[in-house]
């Protein structure tokens, strides 16, 4: 019942917007509009709104419209692509920070290999000292690193 009485006041509401609309002077000379026109007074006919536009030509090789499937399809790559490149832009970042982390230890652990005596602990807990040939050692270690993460 509802779904016959809302048709019918569509139907009744599309058939008066395309009704012909007149125009015409009342008699305190005001101009009035409507698409009924009270007796004894001259109106005048209205030419109708112009309806929708015209599809452009379509050019030789032009797209044509896409169908829904092909929307969605279109939809979903670009979302894939995104987040591709959302992960892309994830791992440069993580990459980056990694780098200046190594950075930063590189050039603290040059930095206690220039105070003097360096010590370790072994797998006992004991701590023991390196002798210069085991710091110069550790120095190149830092220093390859460093300008591996340094730049």
């Amino acid at each position: 019942m509802t779904r016959a009485l809302f048709f019918a006041m569509a139907l009744a509401l599309a058939a008066s917007a395309g009704a012909q609309q007149y125009r015409w002077v009342d008699e305190d000379g005001h101009v009035r509009y409507g698409d009924v026109p009270p007796p004894g007074v001259k109106a005048t006919p209205l030419k109708p709104p112009p309806g929708p536009a015209a599809p452009p030509a379509s050019a030789k090789g032009a797209a044509k419209p896409l169908t829904p499937a092909e929307q969605e399809a279109a939809f979903r790559k670009r979302q894939i692509d995104a987040q591709k490149a959302q992960e892309k832009s994830d791992k440069a970042d993580q990459d980056r920070q990694a780098k200046s982390d190594n950075c930063a230890r590189a050039q603290e652990v040059l930095r206690s290999l220039d105070l003097g005596r360096v010590s370790r602990v072994d797998a006992k807990g004991e701590r023991y000292y390196l002798d210069d040939t085991q710091i110069a050692a550790e120095r190149a270690k830092a220093n390859d690193s460093a300008s591996k993460n340094c730049n």
